[in-house]
């Protein structure tokens, strides 16, 4: 059997076993049976459909939603495969690694998290992210397999503002960690991002004497030119207008990494008396 019909006949064979996972437990549920047996298939069934229909992020959260399948309307897909659903579902597992980043979740890294969500989803589908977002917590996130899924199918827009959403959510108790930046700096890596371009983002977050040049990409010794060049560039690479398919809010984020953009070209522009 060639590669092509032995992934079919695991589909196939993952279906049935799906199925059968799922009229078994809703039988038990109904026999009153109180045997936890059917939330450990459907984690394992939910983990090897998800891995096979979208990748290492489909696997995190196939497993996560069978830890929740009592919860959670069956017919509801978790992988929507659209551009704001690729979007959300790449938050959520990146999220997860974030926060646990520096060993702890606090919080006021949760709220920032739901806040977000709230404002994307409604709240039904709000709780049932953040009850699928705390299943992945507890599991380990290859972190390299991930981003790299994230890398191949987002485009380079949206992963600059992924970049900005962890910054944020590390930022969420008022100081980024050394360690959850060196995971942000690991993402931005395994996705594909330039360093300057992160470089650039993260020093919207992380204060330091050369923020205004970092965030234009450039060094203090850049030319008056280079300095009206990296501008320009940037200001068309962060317009809001490139993330608008995104949803509201992450063009809201996006508009206030464009005035960051906006206001350390006018800092430098002040500092050396350009009109």
């Amino acid at each position: 059997m060639n590669e092509a019909g032995m992934s079919t006949y695991i589909i196939i064979i993952c279906l049935i076993l799906f199925v059968y996972a799922v009229f078994s437990m809703t039988k038990k549920k109904q026999d009153g049976e109180k045997s936890g047996t059917g939330n450990k298939y459907g984690k394992w069934i939910g983990g090897g459909l998800g891995w096979a229909f979208g990748g290492p992020i489909g696997a995190i959260l196939g497993f996560a939603m069978g830890s929740v399948l009592d919860g959670v309307r069956i017919g509801k897909s978790f992988y929507q495969g659209t551009a704001r659903g690729d979007f959300s579902m790449s938050l959520l597992v990146l999220s997860a690694a974030v926060m646990k980043a520096d060993g702890k979740v606090v919080k006021s890294e949760l709220e920032y998290v739901r806040s977000f969500f709230l404002s994307q989803f409604g709240l039904e589908e709000t709780n049932r992210l953040i009850q699928i977002l705390r299943e992945v917590l507890n599991q380990e996130i290859n972190l390299r397999d991930v981003s790299v899924q994230v890398g191949q199918f987002m485009d380079y827009p949206s992963r600059l503002q992924l970049l900005h959403y962890l910054f944020g959510i590390a930022m969420a108790d008022k100081m980024v960690d050394k360690a959850e930046e060196n995971v942000i700096e690991q993402i931005s890596e395994y996705m594909g991002v330039g360093h300057a371009e992160f470089a650039s983002i993260r020093a919207m977050f992380v204060r330091d004497i050369n923020n205004a040049y970092d965030i234009l990409e450039l060094t203090p010794d850049a030319t008056n030119d280079e300095l009206k060049k990296a501008y320009r560039r940037l200001a068309v690479q962060y317009h809001p207008d490139k993330v608008a398919h995104l949803g509201e809010d992450v063009k809201k984020a996006a508009t206030e990494k464009f005035q960051n953009l906006n206001a350390a070209y006018e800092e430098i522009k002040k500092q050396r008396g350009m009109i």
